[in-house]
């Protein structure tokens, strides 16, 4: 499912327009990004939580010459499937 998708879907379920739905899911992407951005978790219950990760610094393979590399550390956005979620997924 794409996001023109999802947003049909939304629209429907909920008995909204198309442009509605559409807003409120941009609204809601970016109020995440942002959230997750600056460190701060999001957690909504049977769903899931979304989170910034540390990943620590390591070392590496160049795959083509073979050459150790340092990779440094940085954060990663992060999802956790709630219980819930889990469940329907099996």
């Amino acid at each position: 499912m794409n996001k023109e998708e999802l947003v049909k879907e939304i629209a429907k379920k909920s008995k909204v327009s198309q442009k509605l739905a559409g807003d409120v899911l941009v609204a809601l992407l970016e109020t995440v990004e942002k959230t997750v951005a600056k460190g701060k978790k999001i957690t909504l219950v049977g769903f899931g939580s979304f989170e910034a990760r540390k990943r620590a610094a390591r070392t590496g393979r160049n795959p083509q010459t073979g050459a150790t590399i340092k990779i440094a550390a940085k954060k990663v956005p992060a999802f956790s499937a709630g219980k819930k979620f889990k469940e329907l997924v099996k």
